[in-house]
């Protein structure tokens, strides 16, 4: 049955908000917000011009001489009171985002909560930016000292339409920085309600700016600005290499959460059937749209036939449709590209020769869902075992010895995140020391939160949010020599 709640959230009025004011539509471009489930439209999004930007470049420069001066506590007090507000609005803050970008309700609060959480602990991680004194000579001193890095250009994508705001906002203000954040066109309420809880709890006007606009436009007008002075982007690797390009030629510096093709390993040993309900599970969270998403899957011999069958049986069990119904376990995709996407994923792997074992067509009559997808026995000349998928397919290979599945989940310029199940604890250290990904999952999915850095290595991109690796990113050190 439908979640009868779900007609009290009304879809907001979109807009920018540039030097403490929210800015509507008036005369400015606009482009529609679409449902996924329907693929009807929710809004009109307006997007910024140059004098736009060239007013939230001004603002954010003002906004950081102001509010790098501010003390611990007073940021703290900001943070942890965007976190109180967050969690107090939760519901609307979720049901936002399902309407927007798709995903379940579950999912959103999940992912609601984990922003709050964010919020709350940098705003105690603040008090904890520490400097140093050198031993020097008597009546000298050289300090070694923590500054924020100044104005922060910040990109975010749609797949996590709130937790992703959360990331580049919270680090910035508990360092001390101003910032502007262009959000994905798809999801803009969702960031909106997350700016708007920051403005609630008190952060000055020009500390925080909202735009959006064409990613080309907004990303060439910023980072040419000598204001600003970091960028940080989650997105795919084509668009990060473009933006450090940019940012090259003011030397900025830069964080960059770039896509994965996460390796999961599943040794002979393991536990099968928590294996199985914990991949598939993490598989179709978000319809496979997370850049930590298991997707290519590597199953030793000894256990291949039995976790192919049980993990069919498992995908075959989720329930398809609107995120607003509790009924429902996967949501559609993100926007009418993705299905495109995922469709020429699967007709070229099996015409290479992979297997299709379930799934691999659209779902319903309208709107964007895709249907869980298992490809077995994928030969390496398929896309999809060397390009992201992005969506909710898994391939497939089968494996003999460590050497040789360590030679495969190493093959791809990519390292975000990795899996591994075991039960054997000198098989858990070896695969976890020799995966060269920045995060591993061992007999876990679980891949982010706010104590830990998030982040990946070689193509993946560089730099860490979250935990204090997330905080100093934002920060830039002095030495100061005194005699």
């Amino acid at each position: 049955m439908a979640d009868q709640e779900n007609s009290t959230v009304q879809y907001p009025k979109l807009g920018l908000h540039i030097d403490g004011e929210w800015v509507g539509a008036d005369q400015r471009r606009t482009q529609p917000v679409l449902n996924p489930a329907t693929g009807k439209p929710l809004g009109e999004l307006p997007l910024a011009d140059a004098a736009d930007l060239d007013r939230a470049l001004d603002a954010a420069d003002r906004g950081f001489r102001e509010w790098r001066k501010a003390s611990a506590d007073q940021r703290a007090a900001v943070l942890k009171g965007a976190a109180r507000l967050i969690r107090e609005r939760a519901d609307t803050i979720a049901r936002l985002a399902t309407m927007e970008e798709g995903k379940t309700l579950p999912e959103t609060r999940a992912e609601t909560m984990g922003a709050a959480g964010l919020f709350e602990w940098m705003g105690e991680e603040t008090k904890r930016i520490y400097g140093r004194v050198l031993m020097r000579p008597t009546g000298t001193r050289s300090l070694v000292m923590k500054e924020p890095v100044g104005p922060v250009a910040a990109f975010a994508p749609w797949n996590f339409p709130i937790h992703n705001p959360a990331r580049k906002i919270a680090p910035a203000i508990a360092a001390g920085c101003s910032v502007i954040l262009k959000p994905a066109e798809e999801a803009p309420a969702s960031a909106m309600a997350i700016v708007q809880a920051v403005i609630d709890a008190g952060i000055p006007p020009g500390v925080v700016q909202l735009v959006f606009g064409v990613p080309d436009e907004v990303s060439r007008r910023l980072l040419a600005s000598p204001v600003t002075r970091k960028i940080t982007f989650t997105g795919s690797v084509p668009v990060g290499k473009h933006l450090m390009k940019l940012a090259a030629e003011t030397m900025m510096v830069t964080t960059m959460e770039l896509g994965g093709h996460a390796p999961v390993i599943v040794f002979d040993d393991c536990d099968l059937d928590r294996a199985v309900e914990l991949l598939a599970i993490s598989k179709c969270r978000n319809a496979g749209q997370v850049c930590v998403s298991p997707t290519r899957f590597y199953v030793q011999e000894g256990i291949h036939d039995r976790f192919i069958d049980a993990f069919q049986k498992r995908l075959e069990r989720m329930n398809l449709g609107d995120g607003l119904l509790d009924t429902t376990h996967m949501g559609p995709m993100a926007n009418p590209r993705r299905p495109e996407a995922v469709e020429a994923f699967v007709r070229d792997a099996v015409e290479q020769g992979a297997t299709l074992r379930s799934g691999g067509e659209r779902h319903g009559e309208e709107g964007f869902f895709f249907r869980p997808t298992l490809l077995t026995d994928v030969p390496l000349s398929a896309r999809i075992m060397n390009e992201e998928p992005f969506g909710p397919v898994v391939a497939t290979q089968r494996f003999s010895t460590l050497d040789e599945v360590v030679e495969q989940a190493n093959r791809l310029p990519y390292g975000l995140a990795g899996y591994a199940f075991t039960e054997n604890g000198r098989t858990a250290n070896l695969i976890a020391d020799a995966l060269e990904v920045g995060m591993v999952g061992i007999n876990s999915v679980m891949m982010a939160a706010p104590d830990s850095p998030f982040g990946g290595v070689k193509e993946s991109g560089h730099g860490s949010e979250d935990g204090p690796e997330g905080l100093s990113a934002f920060l830039v050190t002095k030495a100061i020599h005194q005699a």
